[in-house]
């Protein structure tokens, strides 16, 4: 019976300047729409094929920067949840953009 708890988690961060806010959305988009614009701009310079192959190796290289992201800012108890896009930008931009700045001020 002791140990039947529930540890508590942690909420995502809440960003109170437009600055903070705007850069967890940049964050956001980058991580969402990177290997689509990579994809269109590398169909646009070469061809479909190579924009193909672009499109493949970009979905592995942002996997990996996201997971990069998610496991260097969210506590190591909640690591298993799933999170989106939106919540690793906010978590990322609390914990390593914003809180720092403010922090060294």
């Amino acid at each position: 019976m002791e140990n039947d708890y529930i540890n508590l988690i942690e909420p995502t961060p809440v960003l109170d300047s437009k600055k903070c806010q705007f850069i967890a959305y940049l964050l956001k988009f980058l991580l969402q729409f990177t290997p689509v614009i990579t994809a269109l701009i590398t169909w646009y310079i070469y061809d479909y094929f190579i924009a193909g192959a672009t499109l493949l190796i970009m979905f592995i290289v942002i996997g990996i920067i996201r997971a990069k992201m998610r496991n260097s800012v969210i506590p190591p108890s909640q690591r298993e949840y799933h999170y989106n896009d939106e919540a690793i930008a906010k978590w990322f931009a609390a914990k390593e953009l914003c809180f720092k700045a403010l922090n060294e001020s």
